[in-house]
């Protein structure tokens, strides 16, 4: 991400789950992740693109570890200030700026990335990194938008996809060696927009297994 994208997530970070709707999306595709990829307390999972570790921390009891990765650093401060408080031991986070080259580290059982794709320039490039990331026999599943027409975000700086076509990502998957590959919707978002009156935004979940 561009300087001033990564920035605007940095400001936003203190008030993130203060959005009633974004914590229920996440809610919502956490429940898809542990419905549809069944994770276990001999996995370590990865959630990339982890933001204030809403979907991190549901998923957190099903699993023996689990880290959350983001660009922002202050996002990494308040899920670090969640884990905390809770007092977890099986929480950790790792900062990557992927817009600039970083890289994450680990080998993981279980991938997941919420509403991350699209702030991503080349989707192709992280699926390769999350791909490499991934023990054989793993599961990946990115849950983002399908495509839309921009209406999603009240504001879209830093907005670099409106959304995906589930058969393009499905295609990225199979082409990065993932099989086994199938999709479902996580979740739908109801809102209401300027003009065009209340719409619904599907967000799918794409699952592959290495």
């Amino acid at each position: 991400m561009k300087d001033h994208d990564k920035t605007d997530f940095d400001e936003k970070a203190a008030t993130w789950d203060a959005n009633s709707q974004r914590v229920k999306l996440a809610n919502d595709v956490a429940d898809a992740i542990i419905r549809e990829m069944k994770p276990t307390r001999d996995m370590d999972a990865l959630d990339y693109g982890c933001g204030s570790g809403l979907v991190t921390l549901r998923i957190q009891p099903h699993i023996r570890n689990i880290t959350g990765i983001d660009s922002s650093k202050v996002m990494l401060e308040v899920i670090q200030a969640k884990v905390e408080k809770l007092g977890l031991i099986n929480v950790r986070t790792q900062f990557v700026d992927f817009e600039r080259g970083g890289k994450a580290v680990g080998m993981f059982h279980l991938i997941v990335s919420s509403m991350t794709f699209h702030h991503v320039n080349e989707p192709a490039l992280l699926l390769r990194q999350l791909y490499d990331l991934l023990l054989p026999g793993g599961c990946l599943g990115i849950a983002d938008l399908d495509k839309e027409d921009g209406s999603f975000h009240n504001d879209n700086t830093g907005v670099l996809h409106f959304g995906f076509e589930r058969a393009y990502l499905k295609g990225l998957f199979g082409r990065t060696g993932l099989r086994e590959v199938r999709d479902i919707t996580a979740a739908t978002v109801v809102k209401e927009i300027e003009g065009k009156g209340r719409q619904e935004f599907p967000v799918f979940l794409i699952i592959g297994r290495k």
